[in-house]
């Protein structure tokens, strides 16, 4: 398991954090959660997806929207399979809305692949 991107975005002081994984089989990816789980404390939420040897998983976490499914389409279009992408949310203390907020998880789940 690798980890290939990051990116920050900030939304009305809430900050999501998105990364992108490398992995080789599902225990990487429970290894993967539990040490961003771990290492950022304070997190709101943590939705993610993966593709592993063309069996795909997704999580919202609790979050409205289909945000999991996105992440999914977003590996998918990219052709990424056996990667994990998820993004950590913490919450600012203002309600984005539901359709910002899936906005603004794409933007920081896209811009984890799109980085160079």
């Amino acid at each position: 398991m690798k980890l290939l991107n990051e990116s920050l975005i900030i939304e009305k002081k809430s900050k999501f954090i998105g990364m992108l994984y490398e992995i080789d089989n599902k225990e990487d990816v429970l290894s993967i959660l539990d040490s961003v789980k771990t290492n950022n404390k304070g997190y709101r939420h943590i939705p993610y997806a993966y593709y592993l040897k063309n069996t795909a998983s997704k999580s919202d976490d609790k979050e409205p929207g289909g945000i999991g499914m996105s992440f999914l389409n977003i590996l998918e279009r990219n052709k990424l399979d056996n990667h994990l992408l998820l993004v950590v949310r913490y919450y600012g203390g203002t309600k984005l809305g539901a359709s910002n907020l899936l906005r603004t998880y794409s933007k920081a789940a896209n811009n984890c692949i799109n980085k160079d």
